[in-house]
């Protein structure tokens, strides 16, 4: 063992990076405005490197690089303005605890504070973070070629992924099927599921994926009571099975296994044992690559050892295919589309309504998309945030689990505001399944469940009498426009409201950071006002 001297940090918390377990991650902290602690293990003895990103990559990244050489230890904090050697940062905001080389790998312990007041640190919160990692087989720092990578990780409310060795699975697959040359491709297989003929409780959700370049994204649909039959072919044909909408399960690009709070629970089997499922895969081929032949789909881990909660899946945002146009223009740096959902028109369907507690969420668009946000409305007034993804990537979309617990009462609205950028477009953008088409849609995960599965709308653009020349122009006229709300539930029975509005959604809090005095220094967040630090500790004392 060579380097500085070991000692034992209570890091609870831990993370492969990669998929091959060549970089792990573990970190802990005491409470969410001290210090945070990081261990990164790289089978290595070159440099190590580990930063935080808001897209992914290296655009504004925050990063430390260190490593044990011939004259010791070396270690600093840089930030990186774009795919070159970042710059090391004038104010250095990590500390080295330890550097350990043993048995092939190099082992940096540091340590940050989580909230701090340079420009140049990345701001740690209570939602999920991309990290990324690179490395190298000597200590010259240098280009680090294909040893690098980013993973998404919650570090402020983690809940680990572990599944025992006796765990029990259903495995909901398409077999053997012949991927087309399209650039877009939907395939469906609605099936039954293993019969279970008492209730028991999904508890993890992991992707089963054999070809890796052009699966996009799959969902596991409750079909309702008249789907009585089994098929396998592409969606969208006008068969039955098109009515199956109930979202069990979920996977996008990017994303990993996603374990439930341990207090909840997808059901499945019992009185639902009969039940037909739709597996949707959507295939992304932009290369359109011939004679893939494709056996992908999901795991799910079940329990017969029910949780407390069963957990719904609401389908929100803007409604995917309509008689009713919408396209965003062309050559637009900013576009903004609403799709809206009043939880009051749900008594039309259910009743009563319980107070939804919503504590993850998935949010997606496709290529155009850069910002989602689920504003929170109640009594026509903002509250809250059920998700905000500045940064939104095409290729980094997975569930996450939110700060804390968020409770949608009845008669609470809630808006999804996606954010595009079409400025390499020559034509027009339709929404719709393509992927060169566009989305804009958050699942909220909640419990308890109820029936209802999807709350979406439309801007009713029959009734838009006028043109517009001007970009900023046709925003303010289809903003303005009343929005149709679709509703439906487990059995497919809708209600729809042609009346809806569009409310102003606030700007995103971020964090405010002030001077006290030359030696002093106070960084505050939105997020850490004293109630959202009680919200937040509780959520991580139940989860």
């Amino acid at each position: 063992m060579a380097g500085s001297r070991a000692t034992d940090y209570n890091l609870p918390f831990m993370e492969y990076l990669d998929n091959g377990n060549l970089v792990h991650l573990k970190w802990g902290f005491d409470n969410v405005q001290g210090n945070i602690t990081f261990q990164l293990t790289v089978n290595t003895t070159g440099w190590v490197g580990f930063g935080f990103s808001p897209h992914g990559d290296m655009d504004d990244a925050d990063i430390v690089m260190g490593g044990l050489g011939s004259n010791g230890s070396y270690f600093a904090d840089y930030y990186s303005i774009g795919e070159k050697m970042p710059e090391k940062d004038e104010e250095q905001s990590y500390t080295l605890l330890s550097m350990i080389e043993n048995d092939g790998q190099t082992i940096m312990t540091f340590q940050r504070p989580i909230e701090t007041c340079d420009e140049k640190d990345f701001h740690i919160t209570a939602q999920s973070i991309k990290l990324i990692y690179a490395y190298g087989a000597t200590d010259n720092i240098k280009y680090h070629g294909k040893f690098r990578g980013t993973k998404e990780v919650n570090l402020l409310n983690y809940m680990p992924k572990t599944v025992p060795p006796d765990a029990r699975y259903l495995s909901v697959k398409v077999d053997k099927i012949t991927v087309p040359s399209n650039k877009t491709y939907y395939h469906c297989k609605v099936m039954k599921l293993q019969d279970l003929p008492t209730k028991h409780h999904i508890y993890q959700i992991e992707p089963e994926i054999e070809h890796q370049e052009v699966v996009h994204h799959m969902l596991l649909y409750h079909c309702p009571s008249f789907v009585k039959e089994p098929y396998d072919k592409p969606c969208y044909m006008g068969e039955i099975g098109d009515a199956c909408f109930g979202v069990v399960a979920s996977w996008a690009v990017g994303g990993r296994a996603y374990e439930l709070p341990e207090n909840t629970g997808i059901p499945i089997g019992g009185t639902q044992s009969g039940t037909y499922y739709r597996l949707e895969i959507h295939y992304n081929n932009p290369q359109k690559k011939e004679g893939i032949i494709d056996s992908s789909g999901l795991r799910l881990y079940y329990t017969d050892k029910l949780r407390q909660h069963d957990v719904g899946i609401l389908t929100t945002g803007v409604f995917p295919v309509s008689y009713m146009m919408y396209d965003i223009p062309p050559k637009a740096a900013e576009f903004h589309s609403y799709g809206i959902c009043n939880t009051s028109l749900f008594s039309q369907l259910v009743d009563p309504i319980p107070d939804l507690q919503v504590f993850s969420v998935l949010l997606h668009t496709h290529l155009a998309g850069r910002k989602v946000r689920v504003g929170h409305f109640r009594k026509g007034k903002q509250i809250d945030f059920l998700g905000v993804n500045e940064n939104y990537n095409f290729d980094m979309q997975e569930t996450v689990n939110l700060g804390s617990i968020k409770t949608i009462k009845p008669d609470d609205e809630i808006i999804v505001e996606c954010i595009y950028n079409t400025s390499d477009r020559t034509q027009s953008t339709m929404m719709g399944l393509s992927t060169s088409d566009e989305m804009c849609l958050a699942f909220l995960f909640y419990y308890p469940a109820i029936n209802i599965t999807s709350c979406t709308s439309r801007p009713n653009t029959t009734l838009l009498s006028t043109t517009a020349d001007q970009i900023a122009e046709y925003q303010s006229l289809m903003n303005a426009l009343p929005q149709v709300q679709y509703i439906s539930d487990t059995n497919y029975n809708s209600s729809v409201y042609r009346y809806g509005t569009v409310r102003n959604v606030m700007g995103t809090p971020t964090a405010a950071c002030k001077s006290t005095n030359a030696a002093s220094r106070l960084c505050t967040s939105w997020m850490l006002k004293a109630g959202g630090i009680i919200l937040l500790l509780l959520s991580i004392a139940v989860m």
